[in-house]
Parts: C-alpha cells; sequence; structure tokens
C-alpha cells in the first residue's frame, strides 16, 4: 500500500476538501488528484466523490478515513515517544548502589528526579561496592553510586566524584571511649560491629590498619545492613567505622558518641561511575545532572 497516497487521502478526509488538503501539505491539487485516482485503482476502490465544491466519503472512503485515522494517531505517538526517549522523558535507569548512598542519598534524588521525569521507571539494586562495579561492567545496570574509596577502579570506569564524606568512629555514651582522644591501637582492642565482607567502609577500616601497622579490629559481629549494626552499637556493643552521613543525627542526638583516633582523619567519596566507553542513555544522563546540581543533602 502506498502510504504517501494514503496520507493524502487522510488528509483529504480530515479536512473535507481537495482544495484545503493542498493548501495544507502545499502540494498542487491536479498532483494530489492524481495521485488518489493512482490509489483508488491500486485498492480497487472508489473512495471519494464530488459534492458541491468539495468532496465527499463513499462507504468504502468513510471506513478507510476511520482506519487511516487510527493508524496515523499510532503513528504520532510513535513519534512522540521517540521524541520523549531521546530527551530522557521516557526510559528505563537501572542502578546499583551501595548502601550509603542507596538509604541516604538515592531516595531525595529520586523524589526530586520523578517530579519532572515522572514516565522515567527506575530499578535501584543495593549491594556492597565490589559488586555495584561488577553489575556496572557486565552492563547488568546502567549507573553505579558508589559510597567509599577503592583504591583503583578499572580504566573501564568512568567515575565522577560528588563529594566528599568523614569516616567516623562511634560507640554508645556509656562507652568510656565517649568522646574521647585515643591511638588507633586502642581502638582496636574494641570489638566492633560491621557489615558484611566486600564493605567499602570495612575495607577502609582494614586499610587503615595496615598503613598505621596496628592489628586488625575484632569484628565481633557482622550485618549485612548498615542500620542493623548502628542499633547494635546504640544498645551498647563495641564500636562501629562509619561514615558521618550516616551516624550524624544519632551524634547529634546523643544516642552514640564519637571516638577521636590521635592524627587519622580519612573521607568517605561519594561518586557516580558509568561505562567508559559507552554514554549513559538520556534519561540516565538526565538524573546524573541533576545528581550534580544538588549532591549532597542532609540526612534529615
Amino acid at each position: 500500500m502506498n502510504l504517501h497516497a494514503l496520507r493524502l487521502f487522510h488528509t483529504i478526509a480530515s479536512v473535507g476538501s481537495v482544495t484545503g488538503a493542498s493548501e495544507m501539505l502545499k502540494i498542487s491539487q491536479p498532483a494530489i488528484t492524481a495521485q488518489i485516482k493512482r490509489f483508488e485503482k491500486e485498492l480497487s476502490l472508489s473512495l471519494i466523490k464530488p459534492q458541491g465544491r468539495g468532496v465527499a466519503l463513499t462507504d468504502a472512503g468513510e471506513k478507510l478515513a476511520m482506519l487511516s485515522k487510527r493508524l496515523f494517531a499510532v503513528e504520532q505517538h510513535i513519534e512522540q515517544f521517540c521524541q520523549d526517549y531521546s530527551h530522557g522523558e521516557r526510559g528505563h535507569i537501572r542502578l546499583a548502589a551501595t548502601y550509603l548512598p542507596a538509604n541516604f542519598l538515592i531516595p531525595f534524588w529520586i523524589a526530586q528526579f520523578k517530579q519532572k521525569h515522572d514516565q522515567v521507571e527506575l530499578t535501584i539494586n543495593t549491594t556492597n561496592s565490589s559488586d555495584a562495579l561488577k553489575q556496572l561492567l557486565n552492563v547488568d545496570v546502567d549507573v553505579a553510586i558508589y559510597g567509599g574509596l577503592p583504591e583503583t577502579y578499572p580504566d573501564s570506569v568512568r567515575t565522577e566524584e560528588l563529594f566528599q564524606d568523614e569516616l567516623w568512629f562511634v560507640v554508645a555514651p556509656n562507652h568510656r571511649y565517649a568522646n574521647a582522644t585515643v591511638t588507633l591501637n586502642e581502638l582496636m582492642n574494641e570489638p566492633f560491629v560491621m557489615r558484611e565482607e566486600g564493605s567499602s567502609t570495612r575495607e577502609r577500616l582494614l586499610a587503615l590498619c595496615r598503613t598505621y601497622s596496628c592489628p586488625a579490629p575484632r569484628i565481633a559481629l557482622q550485618f549485612t545492613g548498615l542500620h542493623e549494626a548502628i542499633t547494635a552499637v546504640v544498645a551498647g556493643y563495641g564500636a562501629s567505622f562509619v561514615s558521618s552521613l550516616v551516624v550524624r543525627e544519632y551524634v547529634e542526638r546523643g544516642r552514640l558518641c564519637r571516638v577521636y583516633a590521635e592524627d587519622i582523619q580519612l573521607m568517605n567519596s561519594i561518586a557516580i561511575c558509568t561505562r567508559a566507553d559507552e554514554p549513559p542513555s538520556a534519561a540516565a544522563a538526565n538524573l546524573i545532572e541533576m545528581i550534580r546540581r544538588n549532591p549532597y543533602v542532609r540526612v534529615p
């Protein structure tokens, strides 16, 4: 079927005359008339008939006009979909995030993003640092949001740091080291409550001990969730090493206290990771740009 001729017929049916279709499409009347006659011959159907100064549709023309209206409405939807997708107004963003950004940053970022891009779907996988990069490199996700400071990133990963956050040692208020300054060696004698192996903060603590030739901490309690680890310390057991973003509120309300290790201050990097050889989709690029403009969210 000649879709160009069908579009001409659809226009004639919509405006009610060849003259109107000629003006709308900027095509001469004789050219339109000749193409419609060829179209009718192709279909072996009579579609239009003279009526006064205009034209009327035959019964077959009425039915075809209804079908062509549906067809070109779908075409408009397809064009709008493609335009929205290319501008990032539609699509599906798959994120992998470590615990810190997944629980304390991403909910605020997503709330902001969805207010302007409601048609974009998002899937967030919360995991540890090593698995987040693995999912990115395996093309299981489009973006990885990383809280930590790995020693090296693969060349295939493009990393953009958003901001840095201080890492704190914390204990319960009744702990003997609450608000005290002690040596790292003294602090490592305490039982620690940490997340599972693969956690970037846990790896930072172990690396810190290696750097200062201290014994590794005794990790007496291990949780897969950071909230559970913090709750155990609040309840009075052991110490933990954690991002200030997570525990600042606990410290300000007096539910936890800091312990200051002599001459040690460590920062945590919050970063966005994408694949170096592949630009993100328009929707993902919109999300990344929004996060760049407002990266830091104070945990309420």
